[in-house]
């Protein structure tokens, strides 16, 4: 029992310690920044000043040309003619595409909703594969759902079902944040560094079922659990 509690009070020294250590860090720097403000002539402190409010300005104007183009909100485009112009004028791209009767897009598009808000760097697309033959021949996407991840103009990578989200319905946001994010596709600034699949519900080996389905005379592969 002494021995229990003098190891506890040791480890709560070494805690205390520690924690003083590091409040001493952050207050030297805070010492440190003060002390170069104060060394600052009026001229400089200026500068400093409009060098700030300049990238306040940039960043402001950044965020108006990404939503007059179409950033910050998760939209469907009507045709695949509407995809070839869409990508052409942003940067990086996000476009998902889906069926309505299958389930798990509609468990995709709720994520997808929280983080066209969040990510205004990044434009949000969906497409209804009925619509977009032709596409969909051309990039090969033959399971529903697919995320294309375009950057520049040009396919980059895919999101083919769930396979990359932990083989389960109920990721969360920020494990298809961290997947877009390892793409480059979105800039990701959470705290993974792997995905979180500890408590992760398996579907097996087969998540994706796939069967033959036609769209105006062309097949691809869709998920089978449909509504």
């Amino acid at each position: 029992r002494m021995e229990a509690d003098a190891s506890v009070d040791m480890f709560s020294k070494v805690l205390e310690n520690q924690l003083l250590q590091t409040a001493k860090q952050v207050e030297e720097h805070l010492d440190s920044e003060i002390q170069k403000l104060d060394q600052m002539d009026e001229d400089e402190l200026e500068r400093l000043k409009e060098k700030r409010l300049e990238a306040l300005r940039k960043a402001q104007q950044q965020k108006q040309e990404w939503l007059s183009k179409g950033h910050g909100e998760y939209r469907e485009i009507p045709s695949e003619r509407d995809f070839f112009q869409e990508v052409k004028e942003s940067k990086k791209v996000v476009c998902h595409f889906y069926r309505d009767s299958t389930f798990r897009c509609k468990i995709l598009d709720r994520h997808l909703v929280i983080l066209s808000k969040k990510h205004l760097e990044t434009k949000f697309l969906k497409l209804n594969v009925e619509k977009a033959p032709f596409l969909c021949e051309r990039l090969r996407i033959k399971v529903i759902p697919t995320l294309a991840l375009v950057k520049d103009g040009k396919t980059q990578d895919y999101v083919v079902g769930f396979t990359d989200l932990g083989n389960t319905d109920d990721f969360t946001t920020e494990t298809l944040e961290w997947r877009l994010g390892c793409a480059d596709i979105l800039n990701y600034s959470g705290n993974l560094m792997e995905p979180p699949f500890q408590s992760q519900k398996k579907f097996g080996t087969n998540f994706t079922k796939l069967e033959k389905k036609t769209i105006r005379g062309k097949k691809y592969d869709s998920d089978s659990d449909d509504d």
